[in-house]
């Protein structure tokens, strides 16, 4: 299968790109440089530019292109660059793929469970409401920018995705440094609920996703039974050995992190319904063999 993947060169972009390739399948990484070779295509999305030419013959596109949430402190302009690179990212490829003769099964978005906002200890699934705050309506955006795909008849999915349990980007490998430094610690009271997932599942759902024909909409791509920070702290400690007594007080967070506190504080208690609903097999369902995973891939 020929499929075209944005944001190639992040975390869980280029772990899919070498999966794919692996299984023999022909991956085209979207750049916004000239190509390097036939297997790269160039696109803008900033000026919402795609080369649609070498797109031709697509079957399926994945769109993963996004500013790092956790990367910077946020202010205005910050989250200014957050919102575009995935709105106009996404409405680029959306309509790109819409503008093909032969347009792509299936457009996979990213996207993030922070589309349900705090939802404190309540489960909430993909037909649960939008929530409150910068990021559900960041997500909200991000996912109705992909309209002209979905006009244009091609299935399109969107990915919420958890918090992804990797040790070699994202915003788990901060937590990975934190506690073999042993330092690590709960993050506030230790009551939010953090609803993560391996990178190997990660990588996996992607690729159901694709593979599944009724999978449409938002898919909510974390593991069957979130954790507390607290609860996934003592998992930390646990399986690295080190010790967890370190705390980092709410208004230490806010200091650091700004506006941004307030979400690494949030609870999330998502339920991957449709993925569990579609016959989707974990392979790390459980916080230890995620963080085993990441440590031994």
């Amino acid at each position: 299968m020929r499929i075209a993947v944005t944001g190639a060169s992040g975390l869980i972009g280029s772990a899919l790109t070498r999966s794919l390739t692996a299984d023999g399948h022909d991956v085209v990484r979207l750049v916004r440089r000239p190509p390097a070779g036939p297997d790269e295509v160039r696109w803008d999305p900033e000026a919402g530019t795609v080369d649609t030419a070498g797109l031709a013959g697509t079957e399926a596109l994945v769109n993963l292109a996004g500013a790092g949430i956790g990367d910077h402190r946020w202010n205005d302009a910050r989250k200014k660059v957050l919102r575009d690179s995935r709105v106009n990212g996404t409405a680029a490829i959306a309509r790109a793929a819409a503008a093909l003769d032969t347009p792509p099964r299936v457009l996979v978005c990213g996207s993030a469970i922070g589309y349900y906002g705090d939802t404190g200890d309540s489960w909430v699934d993909e037909d649960s409401p939008v929530g409150e705050g910068f990021l559900a309506e960041l997500v909200q955006d991000w996912e109705a920018a992909a309209e002209p795909a979905r006009a244009a008849g091609i299935r399109t999915a969107h990915a919420r995705t958890g918090l992804v349990v990797a040790k070699d980007g994202g915003a788990w490998v901060s937590l990975f440094k934190l506690f073999k430094a042993g330092v690590g610690g709960r993050l506030g009271s230790g009551r939010q609920y953090w609803s993560f997932i391996a990178l190997h599942d990660e990588l996996a759902a992607l690729r159901h996703i694709i593979d599944t024909p009724e999978l449409s909409g938002p898919v909510n791509l974390t593991a069957p039974d979130p954790l507390t920070n607290r609860e996934i702290t003592t998992a930390m400690g646990r399986v690295l050995h080190r010790p967890t007594l370190a705390t980092v007080p709410a208004p230490a967070l806010r200091i650091a992190l700004g506006e941004f506190a307030a979400d690494v504080l949030s609870s999330q208690r998502v339920r991957p319904q449709r993925l569990l609903d579609s016959g989707f097999a974990y392979a790390f369902p459980e916080i230890d063999q995620s963080i085993t995973a990441a440590l031994h891939p």
